[in-house]
């Protein structure tokens, strides 16, 4: 499959707008390695290969382990993540997948006592953040560097 077109140069505006998004994020105060496991994650579950190219090739350049990178996919059934991890992960998830039932109050409560409220808001800042970028290389056909 070949890319159908440029978007960060044929709108540079609104790569600049996710990049500023991106930016916060990353001044959030939010551990940029749960972070960039959250990214994989959602990047999995939208199926955007660019992403879960980039992202998994980033986590490994941080030192993450290839047991906590092949079962990111089980993370619930795997040992290899923390509690926070694990509220961060379920959140993402939800927050991903919005069904007729939204995001639990049960998953709320729980991530909320993890996160506290502002770090609860970044991260789910960061959930938009990913999956609009996952949209935008997966419309536009972004493909994995080799």
């Amino acid at each position: 499959m070949s890319a159908r077109l440029r978007y960060k140069e044929v709108a540079p505006d609104v790569y600049r707008a996710l990049a500023g998004v991106q930016a916060h994020v990353r001044e959030s105060g939010l551990d940029p390695k749960l972070v960039e496991l959250v990214y994989l994650r959602v990047s999995q579950i939208n199926a955007c290969a660019y992403c879960v190219h980039m992202h998994a090739k980033g986590l490994r350049t941080a030192g993450e382990t290839d047991d906590r990178l092949d079962a990111l996919v089980v993370w619930r059934e795997a040992p290899f993540f923390t509690a926070r991890e694990r509220a961060a992960l379920g959140w993402a998830e939800s927050v991903t997948r919005l069904g007729p039932d939204h995001v639990s109050d049960a998953l709320y409560e729980e991530t909320q006592k993890e996160f506290g409220d502002k770090d609860l808001v970044e991260l789910t800042l960061a959930v938009a953040a990913i999956n609009a970028w996952n949209r935008m290389a997966i419309a536009f056909r972004a493909a994995p560097a080799s």
